[in-house]
């Protein structure tokens, strides 16, 4: 099984094959800015262009970055403490800059990762059931939308369900979105929420995908406090963070 310390190297490994850096890059006191690239080993949803991937373990600030947004971004990490530099009003001198340049501030997440020292199956008052890719085929519902992704339905590849009777009424799912790493996400029915169902789902999904070998992570906005809670109700702490700048017209379409 896993140590702590084994998970946080994985991760950080994945991190390093993402954007193009050195694993020891996030240990490092000083910020380390790499040229940008997404590699065939990065994780499937990242796709080009990217302008730059701001990546914080909690020491300094990894910058992924294209050659013609180099200078602006390392200006930006520069002159801020590392950690105001993914949050506001800082952010909006990065956003400003890249803006005029066709680009803007894009995606924004805090990342978590199983503290083997807590997790543990919780348990819930319904019954649980492990669902495997075949099962999915019907559950592609905009209830399920967090636990499972119709875009990339291959990469769906575990569950665990929560059923009233025969009613699905929680699923958590998870995507293998690279060869060590599977990220997890999980919906409850409204009516069912605030009875330890997300939580008894993502514990269990946790230790399912432990089983098989690979690592769970799990991911939510900072804003998402209830999300937030059920990470780490279920045994995640947080690990990292990632702010990433995106082409102009890429944003514009995701807000129409």
């Amino acid at each position: 099984m896993y140590t702590n310390e084994d998970i946080m190297n994985i991760a950080m490994r994945q991190s390093a094959l993402d954007i193009n850096c050195n694993i020891e890059d996030f240990l490092k006191d000083e910020n380390v800015i790499a040229r940008s690239q997404v590699g065939p080993l990065a994780r499937k949803y990242y796709k080009e262009p990217i302008a730059c991937n701001l990546v914080s373990y909690g020491s300094n600030i990894v910058a992924s970055v294209r050659d013609e947004y180099k200078d602006i971004v390392k200006e930006y990490i520069g002159k801020f403490e590392f950690y105001h530099c993914f949050e506001t009003p800082n952010m909006h001198w990065l956003d400003c800059r890249m803006n005029d340049v066709g680009q803007r501030v894009c995606f924004m997440a805090e990342y978590f990762l199983p503290d083997m020292s807590k997790l543990k199956c919780l348990p819930c008052d319904y019954s649980m059931r492990v669902l495997k890719q075949n099962d999915f085929g019907d559950l592609y519902l905009p209830e399920w939308g967090n636990a499972l992704c119709e875009e990339r339905k291959e990469l769906d590849v575990l569950g665990v369900g929560a059923y009233d009777g025969e009613k699905l009424i929680g699923l958590a799912g998870c995507s293998a979105d690279c060869d060590s790493m599977w990220q997890i996400g999980v919906d409850v029915l409204p009516q069912y929420r605030k009875k330890g169902i997300a939580a008894a789902l993502t514990s269990r999904l946790a230790m399912e995908i432990l089983e098989r070998e690979k690592v769970p992570f799990y991911c939510c906005a900072w804003s998402n406090i209830r999300s937030t809670r059920n990470a780490i109700k279920s045994g995640f702490f947080p690990a990292w963070v990632e702010l990433t700048v995106k082409p102009k017209e890429f944003v514009e379409k995701m807000n129409a």
